[in-house]
């Protein structure tokens, strides 16, 4: 393994700033060496790799497939350190500044708005911006700091952590079970006024899952919406029997204004609830504080 010291540093440096500059004597002025010094450099990092980084001519130097590739790798690698720099200075600093959040629309109503509040006081300096969606946000492409996603992840630009299990169950209020009985396996619910989710990805087959065992079925309801929300107040009013993610339900549990139907039974394979942010983006001290405080609201929030 390559060991740096300050003369690979000053090699580094000197290779650096010839593909930038394009010649020996630029990079000299850019460097405030002499040429001479910046060609020895270029040249000790040749002859240490064994291998040709720049071919030279008498006005200017045109780096090598070699050399592309080595500066293009050096690049990244100094902005790596920079922000290895200004993350470790961040932590001395007071927390502040403005973060763009982007939430799931009903999760963030539900679940997250009562609890911002707290983060704000917590941090004053910090301002947020929250955009309430349920489509998947561009995270890189919009501007996002940080967002909550639910389910499978498949950009690799980002960084997840995933901070929480995404299940979905049945549940129905009370009142519409004592009028239509309870459910006693999948099949019945073609007997049962099901409420519908648009935005599920097998809508509208719901497919349950009991370990192992799975079953298809395409109930049938007097609702269908593409809105959590309504189709939980529809639940809570004794319309139907609603298959949604555990967290849309906590409350409606906790109160027993809702009641679990085939417990047994999940609607859909389980999934992940994730924080998710830009890899290439330097995290500030703000986004960091946002970041480590959702961790333990979603910790807090153990089985919803």
């Amino acid at each position: 393994m390559l060991t740096p010291d300050s003369r690979h540093t000053d090699e580094i440096a000197a290779l650096l700033a010839v593909a930038a500059q394009g010649s020996f004597v630029a990079a000299g002025r850019h460097l405030q060496r002499h040429a001479t010094i910046v060609s020895k450099r270029v040249a000790s990092m040749e002859a240490r790799l064994g291998v040709r980084l720049v071919e030279r001519s008498t006005r200017q130097v045109h780096l090598t497939d070699a050399g592309a590739r080595l500066v293009e790798r050096l690049r990244l690698a100094t902005e790596l350190m920079v922000e290895a720099q200004q993350e470790a200075a961040s932590g001395a600093a007071q927390v502040g500044g403005h973060l763009r959040l982007a939430v799931p629309a009903a999760m963030g109503r539900l679940w997250l708005a009562p609890r911002l509040p707290a983060f704000l006081a917590a941090y004053p300096g910090v301002t947020v911006t929250v955009d309430y969606s349920e489509r998947f946000v561009d995270v890189i492409g919009e501007g996002f700091d940080l967002a909550i996603r639910i389910g499978d992840l498949d950009d690799n630009r980002l960084v997840a952590r995933r901070v929480g299990e995404h299940r979905r169950i049945l549940c129905a209020a009370p009142a519409y079970v004592e009028r239509h009985g309870w459910p006693h396996s999948p099949a019945a619910l073609a007997e049962h006024n099901c409420l519908a989710f648009s935005g599920l990805a097998a809508y509208p087959d719901w497919q349950l899952f009991n370990g192992a065992e799975r079953c298809v079925v395409r109930p049938q309801g007097s609702l269908v919406s593409n809105d959590s929300e309504s189709l939980l107040s529809a639940a809570l009013a004794g319309t139907g029997i609603l298959g949604a993610g555990a967290w849309l339900f906590s409350r409606g549990l906790a109160s027993k204004a809702l009641v679990r139907v085939l417990p047994e039974w999940e609607l859909g394979a389980r999934g992940g609830i994730y924080l998710v942010r830009p890899s290439a983006k330097f995290a500030s001290a703000a986004t960091l504080a946002l970041k480590e405080w959702l961790e333990g609201q979603f910790r807090t929030a153990g089985d919803w």
